[in-house]
């Protein structure tokens, strides 16, 4: 078997294909998960009644339970279930969910659905299962407190497990299930029919002549039925990958096996790695399954290809998903994950807020997000897209989500960014929520002695939340005592929803009243309006930062690149969405991330490519939502202009090769059991202006499972430190758009050379098991 390789402790494929009964089910999949006999795995199995909150008056009880493949969860009215079973290569039968969709299992009455339709006294019995997707989150209620516990727990580990599992484990799963869905009579054997059945729910489509040319070749026993070794021949002629025999025929010089000095010869001269004999041994020992040819230090060809599915020497550099950067320099010297509307789940006209908005943000490894507050009643201050009809959530509830889920993905600050529009009255309540809720997490004077000439750095500000919005004052004047400037309590209100030009602008602009204590919290952000770079370099200090409108701000990044970067090598600056995006699209970040700005926010809420880039960017430093920017644009006296490229430190030719050479299990677009996808890939860059570029591959007709393109494509690359390479999989379509199948983008200062393979994400920025890319990369000085 080449493609799909247990590690040495799991049951052979034969044992695994051949037990397919729903007795024998249940125990293969504990024991892929590593859940054999585990308590909280068997919990979950045995399932149980829930009452289902969807609002006051409607609350029903369901049962739920885990599916035989231990990773379904179903749902039904009453305890009488489908025999069919479902996974996730097959969607006919529309399971409750999967628990690869969970985002976060939440004790208490801790979202908006329970807090608002449930009782206090109910609170240890509530749960809730917050997803990945768009999907509303589900709020339970269990019978006792101990139940509500035990499944969130349960739950959590086996959500645990399966993140665990290794791609080799994944994929095998999937294929199992695929396997038993198309053996439709369950009698361990497939008919020829039941072989064309499977070969569609793994995403392949072949003619008739191949399927029976496929099936008599395995048919050993002549009897129209394939069982036992027939099935594991069928199985290892699905799987064989005739490009890694190439691969590893080239290396593997000892009688059919790579030797270490083999193994070596290989990582030095394709993967271009610095490595020893003693790594080459070490490699052999955790990755061959055969413990003969481990033994005698050999390496087979099915540990080379677990080898290159091991998480480690896939295309990301592994080294660069830790926290790799400096993280003393000063917070304007980064790049920032900055969120647009945080607590919108949809559209900014009519779409729900919600606090889980914040924790999927955060869980993303946002670091700014924003919060616009309004009065509310009961003098409680309320967030919402004001002068629409988005619904409305309070104040004091999203700061309280916001602490919760904080620095759940990354310990570094987080900038709370204030759209206020609320009465002193209620600005002061905020003031008293912020206080009470962050505690000393809460940035409410400068660090060190004396007035700060200079930002702290992310290092010095982890696990504390910074305040941007408006202030009465100076920063220097909270330094002086009975200052007359602090008795002024008028700022100008910032509007981001309207599109006015600048002089329509300046007549509707209006003066806020200004609470003194909400003022005092803003101390390293505080929002000044914007007017030229030599008016913020004479009269702002380094504290005092700008919003600027995408329009405005990429015109700025055109006309003025070098000045902005300047500009941004003293203060920070704001990047927001124009309000015409009424659909919460976004605009591409990356220009103004070129002309130094830290601060580039999107809305989260909405899948689109420009939230895969702004992923990616983000997806190396350990995730920590800061990333550091080049050294050229950190220096006052920069010359660095991305416009108009001219001979410094930035300029660093490079010349990139790929090779897309072939795909693995890709993902069905329309999940109708007739559908089969015609996978293309484009490879695109991003960057200055010289770097932008893409190219496409054929598409390759009703292939998902295993397609193979072997296309070469070059690219020039001048400013790599700004580059961002870009992987997409679309299903090709003659008569419409190419629909998205997944993508992966990430740095190319993080890219890993020669072979390796690139997983996908889908459209929500989550990986998809088991599909991914086999590659050829490599980057070379250019001549």
């Amino acid at each position: 078997m080449s493609c799909i390789k247990r590690e040495p402790e799991l049951s052979r494929s034969q044992e695994l294909l051949q037990h397919v009964r729903s007795q024998k089910v249940t125990q293969v999949n504990a024991s892929l998960l590593g859940m054999e006999g585990d308590q909280d795995l068997q919990f979950l199995l045995q399932g149980g009644d829930l009452l289902k909150v969807r609002s006051q008056s409607w609350k029903k009880t369901r049962y739920f339970k885990l599916q035989d493949d231990c990773k379904t969860m179903w749902r039904e009215s009453k305890r009488t279930f489908r025999k069919k079973q479902t996974c996730e290569c097959c969607p006919t039968t529309s399971p409750e969910f999967l628990l690869d969709d969970i985002s976060v299992v939440r004790h208490g009455r801790q979202s908006e659905g329970l807090k608002k339709n449930t009782e206090e006294n109910v609170e240890g019995r509530c749960f809730s299962i917050m997803f990945k997707s768009q999907r509303k989150t589900l709020d339970l209620i269990a019978s006792s407190e101990e139940e509500a516990k035990q499944w969130v727990s349960s739950l959590q580990k086996v959500m645990f497990n399966i993140s665990n599992l290794s791609h080799q484990q994944k994929t095998e799963h999937w294929i199992y299930s695929c396997l038993r869905k198309a053996d439709k009579n369950d009698d361990d054997k497939l008919s020829e029919s039941e072989v064309k059945r499977f070969l569609r729910l793994i995403n392949i489509e072949v003619d008739d002549d191949y399927a029976e040319m496929l099936f008599k070749k395995c048919d050993k026993s002549n009897t129209g039925l394939l069982s036992g070794e027939e099935i594991e021949h069928f199985y290892d002629l699905l799987t064989h990958r005739e490009e890694i025999d190439v691969i590893y025929g080239a290396y593997a010089k000892t009688t059919g096996y790579m030797s270490p000095q083999n193994l070596l010869d290989f990582l030095m001269k394709e993967q271009r790695e610095e490595v020893t004999l003693a790594d080459a041994h070490n490699i052999i020992r955790k990755f061959e399954p055969d413990e003969g040819a481990k033994g005698k230090q050999l390496l087979s060809k099915d540990g080379f290809l677990m080898y290159l599915h091991n998480a480690d020497t896939m295309v990301l550099n592994p080294k660069h998903k830790e926290v790799y950067q400096d993280m003393s320099q000063p917070l304007n010297h980064y790049f920032i994950s900055s969120s647009h509307n945080t607590y919108l789940m949809e559209d900014q006209l009519k779409g729900p807020s919600s606090t889980e908005a914040y924790v999927r943000a955060l869980l993303k490894g946002c670091r700014c997000v924003e919060l616009d507050c309004w009065d509310g009643s009961d003098d409680e201050p309320v967030i919402y897209h004001g002068h629409t009809l988005t619904s409305k959530i309070l104040f004091r509830d999203a700061i309280q989500a916001i602490k919760e889920y904080a620095f759940k993905t990354s310990d570094y600050p987080v900038i709370l960014s204030l759209e206020n529009h609320c009465s002193v009255e209620q600005q002061t309540v905020m003031a008293h929520h912020m206080n009470s809720i962050l505690g000393s997490a809460l940035i409410t004077s400068p660090l060190g002695e004396g007035m700060p000439s200079n930002f702290p750095s992310p290092e010095e500000l982890k696990g504390k939340f910074l305040i941007k919005g408006k202030r009465l004052n100076k920063l220097e004047a909270s330094f002086v005592q009975d200052t007359a400037a602090a008795e002024d309590t008028d700022v100008t209100e910032e509007e981001e929803s309207n599109d006015e030009d600048e002089e329509q602008q300046k007549k509707s602009k209006k003066k806020l009243k200004m609470a003194k204590d909400l003022s005092d919290m803003v101390i390293y952000c505080k929002s000044v309006h914007f007017h030229g770079f030599e008016d913020a370099r004479k009269n702002l200090g380094f504290y005092e930062m700008s919003s600027f409108k995408e329009h405005k701000a990429m015109g700025l990044a055109e006309e003025s690149a070098n000045a902005y970067i300047l500009h941004n090598v003293e203060k920070l600056s704001r990047i927001y969405p124009a309000g015409s995006r009424a659909d919460s699209s976004n605009y591409n970040p990356v220009p103004l991330w070129n002309a130094g700005c830290q601060i580039v926010a999107l809305n989260f809420q909405t899948s689109c490519s420009e939230m895969d880039v702004n992923q990616g960017r983000f997806l190396v430093n350990g995730k920590s939502g800061y990333v550091l920017k080049p050294a050229y644009m950190r220096d006052l006296s920069s010359e660095f202009d991305p416009i108009t490229l001219t001979r410094g430190d930035w300029l660093k030719p490079k010349t990139l090769h790929v090779m897309v050479i072939s795909g693995q299990q890709l993902p069905k677009v329309n999940k109708k059991k007739s559908s089969i996808v015609d996978p293309l890939v484009k490879v695109e860059i991003y960057g200055v202006q010289a770097d932008v570029a893409e190219k496409e591959t054929n598409a390759i007709e009703n292939n998902g499972f295993n397609p193979e393109w072997n296309e070469n494509f070059q690219f020039d690359v001048y400013v790599p430190d700004l580059a961002l390479l870009r992987f997409v999989v679309k299903d090709y379509d003659s008569t419409s758009g190419n629909e998205f199948i997944g993508q992966y983008t990430l740095p190319l200062t993080s890219l890993q050379m020669g072979y390796r393979h690139v997983p996908l994400l889908n459209k929500n920025g989550d990986l998809i098991p088991s599909a991914g890319l086999f590659v050829h990369v490599m980057v070379l000085d250019a001549e």
